[in-house]
């Protein structure tokens, strides 16, 4: 009898994000989205969509930029947290409920398509026909962000070996090279234009200490602030940020293709 394949699913997602409504506890993505697009285009009355946008947290600084958003998710649970940051910050954005697979707009619809979470989640066939649906609705010499798990760190090890033990938080999900995420956009006739990589900040170390603290009933600040060593840090990590260390050494990369 076949063993089923692992996958994520909504439940998991759904269940993430009740946990999660705190968003205040919920790291950042440290700009790398907004540094993504800024790089390449000027925002300013662009239309971007964001998929499976979660808290907006990569979104919702682009509406500060003069970008028109929309955040799509499928989560419940996400479009009630997306609802309630963007009314109480005063964002207008417009947030749509939809499937990825699916998307409720027509053809070259946006001049931005992006997504950061996302389709690790997916094995090669779906995530071919996600972003496929993507390329659809982006216009012509449109942006396409994509931004994943880098493959070579500490941090796929150590995944793999909770979604061995179905203890992943969703589930199951896969790593990219970015070599193998620019030649996936190839292969669907977008052109890579650009490209970058990330680490975690705070470190993935600080992280899982914390919550390992958290469970023993002692709360770590979320950053931690150790004059002058942090501000000496983050002077290195951006010098660094502009060379292709983070490419191969990061722990989250990411592809920006143009529609031809």
């Amino acid at each position: 009898m076949a063993v089923p394949l692992k996958e994520s699913r909504r439940e998991h997602w759904e269940t993430f994000w009740d946990e999660k409504r705190d968003v205040g506890g919920v790291y950042s993505n440290a700009d790398r989205i907004l540094r993504g697009l800024e790089r390449l285009t000027d925002l300013r009355g662009k239309r971007v969509l964001e998929i499976g946008a979660g808290t907006g947290r990569d979104s919702f600084p682009l509406v500060e930029r003069g970008a028109i958003v929309y955040q799509l998710d499928y989560a419940e649970n996400s479009l009630k947290i997306l609802s309630r940051i963007a009314r109480q910050a005063g964002y207008e954005v417009t947030i749509v409920g939809g499937d990825t697979f699916r998307l409720p707009f027509r053809d070259a619809s946006f001049d931005i398509v992006f997504h950061q979470g996302l389709l690790e989640h997916f094995r090669p066939q779906q995530a071919e026909a996600l972003l496929r649906e993507n390329i659809r609705v982006l216009k012509s010499g449109g942006l396409l962000l994509v931004d994943v798990p880098q493959r070579y760190h500490i941090y796929t090890l150590i995944k793999h070996l909770l979604i061995a033990m179905n203890k992943w938080f969703a589930g199951w999900e896969r790593s990219f090279s970015v070599g193998e995420l620019r030649a996936v956009l190839r292969s669907l006739g977008v052109s890579p234009v650009s490209a970058y990589g990330d680490w975690m900040m705070p470190s993935f170390f600080y992280r899982v200490t914390r919550e390992v603290m958290k469970k023993a009933g002692i709360t770590l600040p979320l950053h931690l602030q150790l004059k002058p060593f942090t501000s000496i840090r983050q002077s290195i990590r951006n010098f660094l940020l502009s060379t292709p260390l983070p490419l191969y050494t990061g722990i989250s990369i990411g592809v920006v293709g143009r529609k031809p």
